[in-house]
């Protein structure tokens, strides 16, 4: 698993080839309340594919849903009965003591080995064709992290 120079979750992407930006393959913002019986899982494998445990890159439209956003990591929690992913999203800018933020550390998603934290109050439904490419996977305990937070706020198993 190698970091990717060329990504940065710091700039912008304005071009309109960039995967899950736009059509039926477009990144959302999902009712994580809604979304049903959601359980998530750990079970990467680097063939590729996006799965639960995974970090991906992948367009993600601003809170604000006024058609701007930005191509950067998502942690792969959960795969949807419809063939979808429920994912969340990271950021290098600090997020110490905040609740709805999970640090999770360095890795090679971030070329500068910049610490990451994980929103657990924004959740995003991905599909296949939206997704660039695997990142890496996030190792067990880290996950585990995540999948505790989530479980909290949303009463996920």
């Amino acid at each position: 698993m190698s970091a990717f120079p060329e990504d940065t979750e710091d700039t912008e992407d304005t071009h309109d080839t960039v995967p899950g930006r736009f059509g039926p393959a477009a990144t959302t913002e999902a009712d994580a309340r809604t979304v049903g019986r959601v359980r998530t899982e750990y079970s990467p494998a680097h063939d590729g594919d996006p799965d639960p445990g995974e970090i991906v890159w992948t367009w993600v439209p601003y809170e604000e849903n006024d058609g701007r956003g930005k191509d950067r990591p998502v942690l792969v929690v959960a795969r949807e009965a419809a063939g979808t992913l429920l994912a969340v999203q990271l950021s290098s800018k600090r997020h110490d003591g905040d609740r709805e933020w999970v640090p999770i550390g360095g890795g090679p998603w971030d070329r500068s080995g910049r610490d990451s934290w994980v929103a657990v109050d924004r959740v995003l439904r991905l599909h296949d064709a939206g997704m660039r490419r695997e990142a890496c996977a996030l190792d067990r305990p880290r996950f585990d992290l995540v999948r505790q937070r989530l479980r909290e706020r949303y009463g996920w198993s």
